[in-house]
C-alpha cells in the first residue's frame, strides 16, 4: 500500500473521542478501539495513567478535566487538527458519592454534578459545531441503571444520572434531524472499581438510615470487584451497537440493568393505570 493510500485509509477510519480513560469503561473501550485500528482520542485528568496507550498507533492521548473549559477547548481543537474531525464522542468521565439524602454534603454533591452533568454538557457543546458542519456524528452518554431506577445511599448520584437521561432525550430530538445520533449507556454493576475508587461517601452517618442507605452502601462496597458485569464485553457491545444500522437510544448493559429497568416499567404502568381517572380528571372539561 502506498503512503497516499495508507493515509486515505486512516482518514476514513472513524474518529472516537473518549473522556475518563484512566480505568474502567473508558480504558477498556479505548483499548478495544485501538486494537481494531480506529483513530482514538484517549483523555484523562492525568495522562500518565494512559501513557501505555500513547504508544499505540492511531492514538492521541490528551490531558482533560471535563470541569475545565480551557482544557476542553484545547482537546477538541487538537483532536480535530490531528484527525480532521470527531465522529463519536463518548462521555464516560464521572464519579460517585454515597450517603442518604439527609446525610449528603452539598459541597461533594455539587462537585459530582459539576463532573457528571455539567462536564458532560460542556463536552457536547464543544463537539457539536464540528458534527453539525459534517452533518454526521454519534454522541454516547454514559448514564447508569441508576439513571432509570433510584437506590438508597446514592440518591444524589441517581439525580446526576437522571439529569443525563433528560438532557440526552432532549438532545436527540434536536440533533438527529441533523444526522447526529445520541445514545445512553445504562450499566448495572461492572468490575470497574467505581465503588472503591471514584465514589466518596458522606462523613455523616444517621442511625435511622443504617438499615436502608447504610446497608445498601455496605453491600455495594463489599461487592466491588465481584460484580457480574465484564467491562471488556461492555466495550465490545458498545462498538457493536454504535456501528449497527439502527442503534437504540437506550443501551442497557448487564442482566441486573435489564431486570431492574423492565421491573420499573411494569411498576410505572401499574401505578399510572391505577390512578388514571384522577390523572385525567384535572383538565378543564372539553367544550361540548
Amino acid at each position: 500500500m502506498s503512503k497516499t493510500e495508507s493515509e486515505s485509509t486512516k482518514n476514513e477510519m472513524p474518529v472516537w473521542f473518549i473522556t475518563g480513560c484512566s480505568t474502567g469503561f473508558g480504558r477498556e473501550l479505548a483499548m478495544h478501539l485501538l486494537e481494531r485500528g480506529y483513530n482514538t482520542v484517549v483523555t484523562a485528568r492525568n495522562p500518565d495513567d494512559v501513557s501505555d496507550l500513547a504508544r499505540v498507533r492511531n492514538s492521541l492521548v490528551l490531558k482533560l478535566d471535563v470541569t475545565d473549559q480551557d482544557q476542553i477547548d484545547t482537546a477538541i481543537k487538537t483532536a480535530e487538527e490531528k484527525f480532521g474531525r470527531i465522529d463519536v464522542l463518548v462521555n464516560n468521565a464521572g464519579i460517585g458519592y454515597f450517603g442518604a439524602v439527609e446525610e449528603s454534603e452539598e459541597e461533594q454533591v455539587r462537585r459530582m454534578f459539576e463532573i457528571n452533568v455539567f462536564g458532560l454538557s460542556r463536552m457536547i457543546q464543544a463537539v457539536l459545531p464540528g458534527m453539525r458542519k459534517q452533518r454526521k456524528g454519534f454522541i454516547v452518554n454514559f448514564s447508569s441503571i441508576g439513571g432509570l431506577c433510584s437506590f438508597p445511599a446514592v440518591g444524589f448520584y441517581n439525580a446526576t444520572k437522571f439529569a443525563v437521561e433528560g438532557l440526552s432525550e432532549a438532545l436527540w430530538q434536536e440533533v438527529e434531524p441533523l444526522g447526529i445520533k445520541v445514545m445512553l449507556v445504562e450499566p448495572s454493576g461492572f468490575r470497574t472499581d467505581w465503588a472503591g475508587r471514584s465514589a466518596n461517601e458522606s462523613k455523616q452517618h444517621i442511625t435511622d438510615y443504617a438499615a436502608t442507605a447504610g446497608a445498601w452502601q455496605s453491600n455495594v462496597r463489599a461487592n466491588s470487584g465481584k460484580q457480574a458485569g465484564d467491562p471488556v464485553r461492555a466495550a465490545h457491545a458498545i462498538l457493536q451497537v454504535v456501528e449497527s444500522p439502527n442503534p437504540p437510544h437506550h443501551l442497557l448493559l448487564g442482566n441486573a440493568a435489564y431486570e431492574a429497568a423492565t421491573a420499573k416499567l411494569q411498576l410505572l404502568h401499574k401505578e399510572f393505570f391505577s390512578w388514571e381517572a384522577v390523572s385525567r380528571g384535572v383538565d378543564f372539561p372539553k367544550a361540548t
